[in-house]
């Protein structure tokens, strides 16, 4: 079963103790870069509040391993749980060939 998609969210930033808002389960995630709306990433996943707490989403480092804040893109995020993995990845591969079907009639 899959529910419907969460409002978009700000992808938080690193030290100013925003938190993810994520469901603990098996679902989909969609990330995109806010200025233009191009996507950055979209998956379906067992635990979608792991898998966006660990994506990788650039900046440079230090020495110390501290992200440079001011080279973080400005990213957003929104979810869809569903009641497992299956049901993600079925759900991520009618939205993917709907996106295609739609970017060939437009093009």
């Amino acid at each position: 079963m899959i529910s419907t998609w969460s409002e978009w969210k700000r992808y938080p930033r690193p030290g100013r103790g925003e938190n993810i808002e994520a469901p603990i389960s098996p679902g989909i995630y969609e990330v995109r870069y806010v200025g233009t709306g191009a996507l950055h990433s979209f998956e379906a996943v067992d635990n979608v509040a792991q898998a966006l707490a660990l994506l990788p989403v650039g900046g440079s480092r230090s020495w110390f391993s501290r992200r440079d804040p001011a080279k973080l893109p400005d990213l957003e995020y929104r979810t869809c749980a569903t009641s497992t993995k299956a049901d993600a990845k079925a759900a991520a591969q009618r939205m993917i060939g709907r996106r295609e079907a739609y970017l060939s009639g437009a093009a």
